[in-house]
């Protein structure tokens, strides 16, 4: 595989040999994800699961896991997350706000990910300039909420990792 540069339409990748119809041409694990506020309870956060008994965290009581390896396994992504869940109950952040901290927690750890082999997070294009005023406001106010979540982990912006830019990061 070979990355390329599409004028007008963004970073790709094409394949550089002949490949079979159904022929898996490339896997990696995800750099961040996050279970949906609709879900949560229902799958582990690891693996994402479905499963009618999943242990919950004991320190924010909101993640849940399938068993004690999975828990293990995604203390790195949720040690920071957690916190900031128990800081702001009973509220809860969107979908998106924690998928954001997620990204801002793994750049912090400057931990490499099997995804990133390719593109790292940084290559990514957020098209912001090509949003509406209003989709550029709506991202403004999750902003100002990824804030008030992350604020027992990150107080100011000296924190964030080196060169981001939060509005950037969500229209990523």
């Amino acid at each position: 595989m070979e990355k390329f540069a599409s004028p007008g339409k963004g970073n790709g990748l094409r394949l550089s040999k002949h490949a079979k119809p159904g022929e898996l041409l490339y896997r990696a694990e995800p750099f961040a994800y996050t279970v949906t506020k609709k879900r949560l309870g229902g799958v582990c956060e690891h693996c994402l699961r479905r499963k009618d008994r999943l242990l919950r965290c004991s320190q924010c009581k909101i993640a849940r896991y399938c068993n004690i390896q999975c828990q293990k396994e995604a203390w790195q992504d949720h040690k920071r997350e957690c916190k900031c869940i128990k800081n702001i109950d009973p509220n809860f952040p969107p979908d998106s706000v924690r998928l954001v901290g997620r990204i801002i927690f793994k750049l912090l750890r400057q931990s490499t990910c099997p995804s990133e082999e390719l593109y790292s997070f940084c290559d990514l294009q957020s098209n912001f300039e090509k949003l509406t005023e209003e989709m550029q406001e709506g991202l403004g106010c999750l902003t100002r909420a990824l804030q008030l979540y992350l604020k027992v982990e990150i107080q100011d912006t000296s924190q964030l990792p080196p060169g981001i830019d939060v509005l950037q990061t969500f229209a990523k």
